[in-house]
């Protein structure tokens, strides 16, 4: 029975897709070309035309605060919680300043239709039971920041499919410290409820998002670096119901 609830969400989806198209393009030329702000313009250009797509198309009403923590130049490393499937959408809507790829579950590389995309947008799939694996991916997710890209992370690693949060893997915020580049902490509340809580997709979701002051990483003592994992899980852990 949920298969067939989840049809015409399903071919919402897929008809969400055609909002990519007209950018795509300009990402691969831009790309090709070697021009990485060019093709992060156009990046931001598809995700917020999806993102603002997906959310009409399924009525999510989302309260979102701390949009002035966000900084006018990247990069940046956004790490949050983990609920849900949604939150891939509520992180672009509320990140539209800067691209942002996501250190994501190598699985989602292998979703119908929209696993190239997420590679597409600069993201990195990690194999987390892969210790070696996982590592390498890291080192690429720092290359990309290197280079200009920002990343969400989440460090939970997995979705809580509820609004009870995870304690923090620890390690996935070298990707910030590395580069020493900033953090910014966000909060995710009640997305689960958009798919999780029922198994199919539920429309007219009232979700909150909140976004924390940044965090500075540049010039932190080994001392503080050892300690910002537990920092980062404590803001987003505050930011809860």
């Amino acid at each position: 029975m949920k298969i067939i609830r989840n049809i015409v969400p399903g071919i919402k989806l897929r008809r969400a897709l055609s909002e990519l198209k007209p950018c795509k393009k300009k990402i691969y030329e831009a790309r090709e070309k070697g021009n990485k702000e060019e093709e992060r313009t156009y990046i931001v250009q598809c995700a917020t035309q999806w993102c603002k797509r997906v959310i009409q198309d399924f009525d999510i009403q989302i309260d979102l605060k701390g949009k002035e923590n966000i900084p006018d130049t990247g990069p940046v490393v956004f790490a949050g919680n983990h609920q849900g499937f949604g939150d891939i959408v509520l992180c672009m809507y509320a990140f539209d300043k800067f691209q942002t790829g996501f250190l994501a579950k190598d699985n989602l590389a292998r979703l119908p239709f929209y696993g190239k995309w997420i590679k597409d947008i600069r993201s990195v799939f990690i194999e987390r039971e892969d210790a070696r694996a996982s590592l390498k991916a890291i080192n690429e997710g720092i290359e990309l920041i290197e280079e200009g890209y920002s990343l969400v992370v989440f460090p939970e690693g997995t979705r809580s499919k509820n609004e009870i949060m995870a304690e923090f893997k620890r390690g996935s915020l070298r990707l910030a410290t590395k580069p020493g580049v900033p953090i910014i902490p966000f909060t995710i509340n009640n997305s689960y409820k958009i798919f999780e809580e029922r198994g199919i997709v539920t429309k007219g979701v009232k979700v909150g998002f909140i976004i924390h002051p940044m965090i500075l990483t540049e010039g932190l003592s080994r001392e503080e670096i050892k300690a910002l994992d537990q920092k980062v899980e404590d803001i987003v852990r505050g930011g809860l119901k």
